[in-house]
């Protein structure tokens, strides 16, 4: 979705809601870990509700989308992993190189459990399809998950932990993107994935791999 704004208002938006969803981050930690009790209890639910129809007064219409400036800056401020404005992200702040490699360290507290202590499977698929998906789309080649393999080495402890993800090898319109979540002792899951160039971004891609065929008389076969 295109909307143009200065880069001032992007700033000023970006330090306002992004205080607000980690606000909201500390809110989540502290109703999981809280021993409160009876009217605290009471007052802090009355206060939440108070809060949430305050923000309810204006809002868009379905989700948040990514938000795009006309020169390319984007602001996928509602993913679940990266989101500034999403509470269920962490947020990962993620960095990459036009080698096709992600990387980011990040911290993972009780909200993300599964078994006690360790940090739920399903949490380490989600931030690793993320980190892979940014692999490829760094080293210019983009696309949609069609799988993501996983394997659990041992259990991943809540607390400090690294991800990284590279491009492994790309196959016509495929590319497979190979990465990891680590503690300070190694690797605790790793992953394997294949992203696909979705149809409607094909055509410069087919009329350049027709070009290629073209000239060595074979012909093209793309999956």
């Amino acid at each position: 979705m295109h909307e143009e704004l200065p880069t001032a208002e992007v700033e000023r938006q970006r330090d306002l809601y992004g205080a607000l969803a980690q606000e909201v981050r500390e809110l989540i930690d502290a109703t999981i870990r809280s021993t409160v009790d009876g009217e605290d209890v009471e007052q802090a639910r009355a206060a939440i509700a108070e809060a949430t129809a305050r923000l309810r007064k204006e809002q868009i219409p379905a989700s948040f989308g990514v938000r795009f400036n006309s020169d390319g800056t984007s602001r996928p401020w509602g993913n679940a992993v990266v989101g500034l404005r999403n509470a269920v992200a962490p947020p990962l702040t993620i960095e990459n190189d036009p080698a096709g490699r992600a990387w980011s360290s990040f911290h993972l507290g009780a909200a993300y459990e599964g078994p006690p202590g360790l940090v739920h499977g399903g949490v380490s698929a989600l931030l690793l399809d993320q980190l892979l998906g940014e692999a490829a789309a760094a080293g210019g080649k983009p696309g949609m998950t069609g799988t993501l393999t996983l394997r659990y080495r041992r259990g991943t402890p809540l607390g400090d932990l690294r991800g990284e993800a590279w491009i492994d090898r790309v196959e016509g319109v495929k590319t497979i993107v190979k990465g990891h979540l680590a503690d300070a002792d190694g690797p605790t899951v790793e992953a394997e994935g294949i992203f696909i160039l979705p149809k409607w971004a094909r055509p410069d891609f087919d009329k350049h791999a027709e070009n290629k065929a073209g000239r060595s008389g074979a012909p093209s076969r793309f999956e």
